[in-house]
């Protein structure tokens, strides 16, 4: 009889562990709390205006694509993945502007525009970046760092002797001016330390990886919306036979001390031989899983990522000088980021991060109209914010600033829908509201993110943000990949 695995939420990560597990022959069940798969990956309608609530940027497809081979599907037939040029317009305090592109020597003449010295610097950057990612792909990203067989496979030994070619003991800040003349451009690319929610002031240059990824592998959109991959994911999950239990939030992780017996949904005891646990780790060890205190006094000890005010707005005016991503820099960026994480508050200056999936996909807004998420990146909970009166005021911030830049939008806006840190935590019991799972704020941290296997109890495993090796869509998903094929390994020692 094969051996039944149970699943905590679907995200991203349990869906991708979920789906591995069914094929390598388990039979597997999963619990949602929520009335649909995808965690923070959602989306949603306001009259004819469709917006993603969640990842709004693909990097490396070929994650995806892998795990459907695996699964026996074909990506292609059930998901269009399609390259966006240019990836971002990046708009500046002083009036500048720059379009960042996968292509070098575009994204070199965007640089010259700005600095012409530094376009040479572009590239001495991008293969130092891309130095990170051959080093880090398949001890930090394919396979967990936490298991010792893993750690002294000959080709994993070799990466941990040229560690030093990580970067680990500089800032992210540190090793981008070390690059770039131009305050602007460091500016750029300091800010890819927010892909995991973390502070480029603080986080070890190893998260210079982070621009390759995007810059040198390329970006990516799913068209239909970034929700259409979770829905693949699912249809894959069914024909695979597994049950999926929407809105069946789990209430406890069961367990005689030493091993998992199951899970507790809705009062009933539900027994299964493995638990794969899709929840913030932190949040599962305060909620679900009871007897081990030092554990989660241990775990609510590391510190959350940001998190993130979100202003869903139906604009009924088009814009030809914005494209589908675009970012408003700070003034101050050090500020900023000393406010989001030292003094714990909305920053008065945020950077504002703007999709419109619209101008890709005209459908998903009126023809005068256009689709508009905000992001702006905010601190993790704490009961010193009162979240109602720091929307209101955000939002006012927002409208001001746009205009600074030229974007009169405040009347032609006619709904809105906004997710605050507060939702992020009752929505998807994130930590402490947190986006990505802890930061990378330390140079211990960036390398310790929860481990997938539990060490407390057998039979116990993790995927999503929270865990190894982080947020964002590709390493969500790998995070599934590496805990399924723990399971696996666990269960042909038995």
């Amino acid at each position: 009889m094969a051996k039944r695995v149970l699943v905590v939420g679907a995200g991203l990560g349990a869906l991708s562990g979920a789906i591995r597990l069914a094929k390598m022959g388990f039979a597997v069940e999963l619990f949602e709390k929520n009335a649909e798969p995808g965690g923070k990956m959602n989306e949603t309608r306001l009259g004819n205006y469709r917006f993603d609530t969640g990842p709004s940027l693909l990097t490396m497809p070929f994650v995806i694509d892998e795990l459907f081979t695996f699964a026996g599907f074909s990506r292609s037939a059930m998901l269009d993945i399609q390259p966006v040029q240019p990836i971002c317009r990046y708009f500046f305090p002083d009036g500048a502007r720059l379009d960042t592109s996968s292509d070098v020597e575009l994204m070199q003449r965007s640089i010259a525009a700005m600095s012409q010295k530094d376009a040479a610097a572009y590239t001495r950057f991008l293969n130092y970046a891309a130095k990170i990612y051959k080093l880090t792909t398949n001890i930090f990203l394919f396979s967990s760092i936490h298991e010792l067989d893993n750690l002294l496979r000959p080709k994993n030994l070799r990466t941990l002797l040229q560690i030093h070619h990580l970067d680990p003991f500089r800032t992210v800040h540190e090793a981008v001016s070390r690059y770039f003349t131009d305050a602007r451009l460091v500016q750029l690319f300091d800010r890819y330390a927010t892909y995991n929610g973390s502070n480029p002031y603080q986080a070890p240059a190893t998260l210079n990886v982070i621009p390759y990824v995007e810059h040198g592998l390329g970006s990516y959109y799913i068209r239909g919306g970034m929700y259409r991959l979770v829905e693949a994911m699912a249809e894959v999950a069914r024909r695979l036979g597994i049950t999926i239990h929407l809105s069946q939030a789990v209430e406890k992780i069961l367990h005689d001390g030493k091993r998992v017996t199951g899970l507790q949904v809705g009062g009933e005891k539900i027994f299964g031989d493995y638990v794969l646990c899709g929840q913030d780790v932190v949040v599962a060890h305060n909620r679900l899983i009871e007897g081990f205190p030092a554990k989660t006094e241990k775990l609510n000890r590391l510190e959350p990522s940001c998190s993130g005010l979100v202003f869903l707005w139906p604009v009924n005016k088009k814009h030809p000088a914005l494209l589908h991503h675009n970012i408003f820099f700070s003034a101050n960026y050090r500020r900023e980021f000393t406010q989001i994480f030292d003094e714990r508050r909305p920053p008065d200056d945020p950077t504002i991060y703007l999709a419109i999936t619209s101008k890709t996909e005209p459908s998903h807004a009126p023809a005068d109209g256009e689709n508009w998420f905000v992001l702006l990146n905010m601190p993790y909970l704490t009961e010193r914010v009162d979240w109602a009166v720091e929307t209101s005021h955000a939002r006012e911030i927002v409208f001001r600033k746009l205009r600074q830049f030229g974007f009169d939008v405040e009347n032609h806006i006619h709904d809105e829908c906004s997710i605050t840190p507060e939702d992020f935590y009752k929505r998807y019991l994130s930590n402490r509201g947190s986006i990505y799972g802890i930061s990378s704020n330390s140079r211990s941290t960036a390398f310790k993110r929860p481990a997938n296997r539990s060490r407390e109890l057998q039979g116990l495993y993790f995927a999503g943000g929270s865990t190894h090796p982080g947020g964002g869509i590709p390493l969500v998903m790998l995070s599934g990949k590496i805990a399924a094929e723990l399971i696996a390994g666990a269960e042909r020692l038995q």
